[in-house]
């Protein structure tokens, strides 16, 4: 999920602890944070990005897949450092609408951060009624032991036509709360709107934006004591498994420092599936 408009990791304390101490197809997980795990939880542009509905596949079947990208962005920030990612995965699905999977991909938060993977397994359940598309289930991103910084989610995604909205809430984790913190089961939450068409000759434009919310937000992401919110947003182009995002966010600007969040992303990638 290079780009996982949507999708995840848990991981940080704060900048400074986290670099001491202790983390699209487009999470946009091009997961979640790209495609197996974003994209079966729907949108980055979340990274490019994000986690709309799973493929349809034979009864029993099960896909690999496997992208390389230049900027793992998840729900609009990065989790490379702004460097290139290599990602894959696998799943398994079931003609009933019920899915499983695990996905991967090296992280990196700061040059001495003790982050080097992450590493999700999710499950859920997708469907269609009267037009209407539904997927729901439940992720869980894990790190590196050092970090102690995994977490879970549960999500519920429904579309129609080329829209799709998707709300994901802190199932639960096992990183410890500083004083006034509530890591408690949906006490942290990302919402996200999409909206995909298709433009030219099979190309998809996607537009999205997200909203992210919760001590747990400020713990893992920023580590600030202040940040618990921010609003992510990005549109991005795919054709043949290469695709191009644009993503930024509300960000203030913090500083130097290897993330810049606060600024405009432009991400490539290109991703490939496999019948197994």
């Amino acid at each position: 999920m290079g780009i996982n408009f949507a999708l995840s990791s848990p991981k940080k304390k704060t900048q400074t602890e986290k670099t001491n101490y202790n983390k699209f197809e487009f999470d946009w997980r091009t997961h979640m944070k790209t495609s197996t795990k974003r994209t079966i939880l729907a949108a980055a542009i979340s990274s490019a990005c994000l986690l709309t509905a799973m493929p349809s596949y034979a009864e029993g079947s099960f896909t690999a897949n496997a992208s390389a990208t230049s900027n793992y962005i998840w729900r609009g920030l990065t989790q490379t450092t702004n460097e290139a990612a290599v990602q894959g995965g696998i799943d398994y699905a079931h003609e009933s609408g019920f899915y499983a999977g695990t996905w991967a991909s090296n992280v990196s938060y700061a040059s001495d951060d003790i982050y080097s993977y992450e590493h999700d397994v999710y499950f859920g359940y997708s469907g269609e009624s009267d037009g209407i598309a539904y997927d729901f289930g439940y992720l869980y991103y894990n790190y590196d032991a050092e970090a102690e910084f995994d977490f879970a989610e549960i999500y519920g995604s429904v579309g129609m036509g080329g829209v799709s909205v998707t709300v994901y809430l802190l199932a639960h984790t096992e990183a410890d709360e500083a004083e006034g913190q509530d890591f408690g089961f949906g006490q942290a939450y990302y919402a996200s709107f999409d909206y995909t068409t298709e433009i030219l000759n099979g190309t998809e434009l996607t537009l999205h934006a997200g909203y992210h919310s919760g001590d747990f937000v400020e713990a893992f992401n920023f580590g600030d004591g202040e940040t618990d919110s921010y609003a992510d947003y990005g549109v991005s182009i795919a054709k043949d498994g290469f695709s191009f995002a644009v993503t930024g966010t509300n960000l203030d600007d913090v500083g130097a420092d290897a993330l810049d969040n606060d600024e405009l992303k432009f991400t490539v990638a290109y991703s490939v599936d496999f019948e197994l």
